[in-house]
């Protein structure tokens, strides 16, 4: 990344998109993952209070139905509709029921905003059920998942929906572009388990996030035919509860340079629904706090594609 890249999404101009250029969403279907508090709960509030039909896809029924409250209370005058569904992406075998509870009420879904993730600072290793690291096994196959099996749907209402309505957000991280191998992007060893043992819990997320992003470019060049646009996205430094888990310094720097999580809904719902945006541009990379730009070449390699395949391997068994 160079230094004018980094500081220009470090220290990014005013959101441009925001409310007050979405048009009317009534009968229109939106996935967010994570929805239940920080970006993911702002974006929810503005697709709702837009008339969109809002599916909260979270682990805790309680926090979810909570925010549903919220908003709500927040958007008295919404015609739109707020439904948990309960989510764990940590358990690669528990999706798929997720997306058959979801087509079971819905026949369409204009945007699925993966966004949920995980960031742990602690060096002590977790593994998810089915033994992956906790960052890959949330962040990088819980998401590739669950996108996987949303496609059919995505794909069934891009053929009815207007031009450059269907989407996939990817919520990656400007480390996506520090972290990944040179024109390459993320690969199948820096997912492996024994590497990662080996890393701070902060150089795994980052790794996660890596993958986020070549899924994002990949899913783009695969399904681009079928009009569904898919654009990785850098949200921009929050004040996230991503950071929970992080030690008392970085709690401050957080709240002394990080800004409120609206901003990184604003990138996310850019991303999401802007008309900047069109099947021409898909796999374009979204900065802060809504700037479309063209993403980093994989130079060529085949990455993103090996990376997918890789990942085709690990979630095979659910899908």
């Amino acid at each position: 990344m160079s230094l004018k890249s980094s500081l220009t999404q470090a220290f990014p101009p005013k959101p441009r998109f925001t409310e007050s250029q979405v048009p009317d969403l009534s009968g229109k279907v939106y996935i967010v993952t994570g929805s239940n508090t920080g970006v993911g709960k702002e974006l929810a509030r503005m697709l709702y209070s837009k008339n969109g039909r809002v599916y909260m896809l979270a682990r805790s029924a309680d926090k979810t139905n909570k925010a549903i409250a919220d908003i709500k209370k927040a958007v008295p005058a919404s015609k739109g509709a707020m439904t948990f569904l309960r989510l764990d992406l940590a358990d690669l075998s528990s999706i798929k029921a997720t997306v058959e509870r979801f087509l079971a009420m819905e026949g369409q879904l204009h945007v699925f905003f993966n966004n949920a993730g995980i960031m742990s600072s602690e060096k002590k290793l977790t593994t998810t059920p089915q033994g992956y690291e906790q960052h890959v096994g949330i962040n990088v196959l819980g998401g590739f998942l669950l996108a996987r099996l949303l496609t059919p749907i995505l794909v069934g209402t891009a053929k009815t929906a207007p031009p450059n309505i269907v989407r996939v957000v990817w919520l990656a991280s400007s480390a996506a572009e520090m972290f990944g191998e040179k024109n390459i992007g993320a690969t199948g060893d820096m997912m492996q388990t024994e590497v990662l043992a080996k890393k701070s819990g902060n150089e795994r997320y980052w790794f996660s996030k890596v993958g986020n992003w070549s899924h994002g470019v990949e899913y783009a060049l695969r399904h681009k035919a079928d009009g569904v646009i898919s654009v990785p996205v850098n949200p921009g430094n929050l004040q996230s509860a991503l950071y929970r888990d992080q030690g008392i310094g970085m709690r401050i720097v957080t709240k002394l340079i990080m800004y409120p999580p609206v901003n990184g809904a604003y990138t996310e719902l850019y991303a999401g629904l802007s008309p900047d945006i069109t099947i021409q541009k898909t796999g374009c990379w979204v900065v802060p706090f809504g700037r479309a730009i063209k993403s980093e070449a994989e130079g060529g390699t085949g990455g993103t594609r090996k990376f997918w395949e890789w990942t085709e391997d690990q979630v095979r068994p659910y899908l």
